[in-house]
């Protein structure tokens, strides 16, 4: 039975510095850089643990500062390995992630720890992205590599990933990993690891699964159990938007069009990230600057003034970044990207409703990020209510009336007689209306934009209609989960009888139809199909690359969703249905894939 210890976040528990708990200088050196002082309870409890050698079982929900507590002793290791060995390349650390998104955050957390330590190298693998520029890196050395188990196995069974001097080992999230299908992968990658590593195992539940995980594949471990007492203050209304990362930018500028703000502090997880999106905001004709790591002090310094007076209204900025930032005028705080703990987001949102105020807190979330909103929930002992993106038409209504007001202020405040008469001219010599060269003024002022914001894509009105709970006249049941805005629900003919995994899934949608990793939605695998949302406005070149993918060498027959089985496997056609007559009608292909039909409604 492993040990185990129990601590809880307390103003009385005496927590040490990092620099009491034994960690590499180096490693040390990395921390203060990026402002940690004291370690989290689970830090405290874990680090040492690691240190002394012991596998570790740590039962934390997400926000608990995880990364850092198996990070840092995991680097402070590499550092005493190539002090006594002298420089590797080899694979030393293999970190184990359930998402694509989580496996960035690791990845770049223990970059952040490696800046004083020479020759390191960090390497994030995961599907939904070429091979080529992951397979280049392991060719070259990546000591440290961070993964979702499906692209690590193949990486492994391409005999890219030598795992055979691994010293240390994470399963991060082990219960997410599990309840998403990769059971059969964890076993398999675990298998191809030497007996003599060290292991640990995080997990925020404690199922018979990730026991046997435990008891099979770790030595003697010591368990460490933390609860988070993490709250948000009462004056801050928090609230979600379910919404895939490509319709992200849309949802933003629709808010923030429609609602009255103040400051606004965007946070997102990358640096990158942040210049990215504050050139698109700025595009919009927002007033926008970014924060990161990168920015020297005095340039944060002053764009953060220029917060306070005014003269920009968004901030977008990375966590360690808006590090200590305090601003009164702060009215809304958005999670563009949605952190992967909870004590993060309590410290993003703790940045509005200050002295006294109120303030709003909004999450974007995509449907496979459910279970990161069900733990800053359950972490914060608070509901974080749905929130419905204000229509295009309000957002409509509102730009054609703040243009007409600007019209109107600069007939009331500026001397237009040079433009009048340069009008007046122009409507005789072109026999044009003065109608008609306002508009062409009018469009010309606008610089390019579009005046006019557009709908995002929307699912067949059967589909949506049966997305929020309707029937179809047979009483079949359509797709199990609502639909994200700009989104539809896909069957694929591949499903537990196939033995098929969502990485499996998503790596096929990737590769072969081009999707980015955060535009697959919610998977929801049944007996002999799948359910995937995906863009419901999918392109001729998808629907072609699609016909022709296959998953375990299945034919996948892609097409929407309409709850009841498809026609084909009704009537027993392979692929499009048979006629009276037994040959194909119209709309039928002979290679298993058949374009949606539009449902009647």
């Amino acid at each position: 039975m492993p040990t185990h210890q129990s601590t809880e976040n307390s103003a009385e528990d005496a927590v040490p510095t990092f620099a009491e708990l034994g960690i590499d200088g180096r490693v040390l050196a990395a921390l203060t850089d990026v402002g940690y002082e004291k370690p989290s309870p689970i830090q405290a409890a874990t680090i040492p643990l690691l240190l002394d050698g012991h596998d570790v079982v740590g039962v934390a929900q997400t926000g608990t500062g995880k990364t850092a507590a198996f990070a840092v002793p995991a680097l402070s290791r590499l550092a005493e390995l190539a002090d006594l060995n002298g420089p590797s390349k080899a694979t030393q650390v293999l970190v184990l992630a359930p998402t694509r998104e989580l496996a960035l955050q690791v990845a770049e957390a223990f970059n952040s720890y490696t800046k004083h330590m020479d020759g390191v190298t960090v390497l994030p693998v995961y599907g939904g992205s070429p091979y080529g520029p992951q397979l280049n890196g392991l060719r070259r050395g990546a000591q440290v590599v961070v993964g979702t188990p499906g692209r690590v196995i193949d990486h492994i069974n391409k005999g890219a990933l030598d795992l055979s001097d691994l010293q240390y080992m994470v399963l991060d999230e082990a219960d997410e990993m599990l309840r998403m299908g990769f059971a059969e992968e964890v076993d398999r990658i675990l298998e191809a690891t030497p007996e003599t590593k060290q292991v640990v195992l995080f997990s925020a539940t404690m199922p018979g699964s990730i026991r046997r995980i435990s008891k099979q594949y770790l030595r003697d471990p010591q368990e460490v159990t933390v609860k988070s007492q993490s709250t948000t203050g009462k004056n801050i209304r928090q609230r979600y938007v379910q919404v895939m990362g490509a319709h992200k930018l849309d949802a933003m500028t629709r808010i923030l069009e429609s609602e009255e703000h103040d400051g606004v502090i965007t946070f997102v997880r990358t640096k990158m990230a942040t210049e990215d999106l504050t050139d698109k905001l700025i595009a919009r004709g927002f007033t926008a600057a970014a924060i990161n790591g990168d920015i020297p002090q005095q340039q944060r310094e002053r764009t953060v003034e220029n917060l306070r007076a005014g003269k920009i209204d968004i901030l977008v900025a990375t966590d360690v970044a808006a590090r200590g930032l305090d601003v009164e005028r702060i009215s809304h705080v958005i999670n563009y990207d949605i952190p992967h703990d909870t004590e993060s987001y309590v410290h993003r949102i703790g940045r509005t409703g200050r002295a006294g105020r109120t303030g709003d807190a909004i999450l974007f979330m995509t449907p496979r990020e459910k279970y990161l909103l069900r733990a800053i929930e359950k972490a914060t002992r608070q509901q974080v209510e749905l929130m419905q993106l204000p229509s295009v038409d309000m957002v409509n209504n509102k730009r054609l009336d703040k243009f007409a007001g600007r019209i109107t202020t600069t007939l009331e405040s500026e001397d237009l007689t040079v433009f009048r008469n340069l009008v007046e001219k122009y409507v005789e010599e072109h026999s044009v209306t003065a109608v008609e060269a306002a508009a062409a003024l009018a469009h010309m002022a606008q610089g390019g934009r579009p005046l006019l914001m557009e709908e995002l894509p929307t699912p067949p009105a059967k589909q949506a209609r049966m997305s929020k709970g309707a029937k179809d006249g047979f009483g079949s049941r359509g797709p199990s989960r609502p639909l994200t805005e700009g989104n539809a629900t896909y069957r694929i003919a591949v499903g537990r009888r196939q033995r098929v995994m969502p990485g499996s899934i998503v790596g096929a949608l990737a590769n072969e139809g081009g999707f980015s990793a955060n535009q697959i939605g919610g998977i929801d695998i049944r007996s002999d199909h799948s359910l995937v949302e995906l863009p419901a406005d999918l392109s001729k070149d998808q629907w072609r690359s699609l016909s022709k993918t296959r998953i375990g060498g299945e034919l996948i027959q892609l097409e929407l969703d309409t709850g009841r089985k498809p026609r084909r496997d009704r009537d027993g056609g392979a692929g499009g249905f048979k006629g009276k007559s037994g040959g194909f009608r119209k709309g039928g292909r002979k290679d298993g894939f058949r374009k949606p039909r539009t449902p009647r409604g």
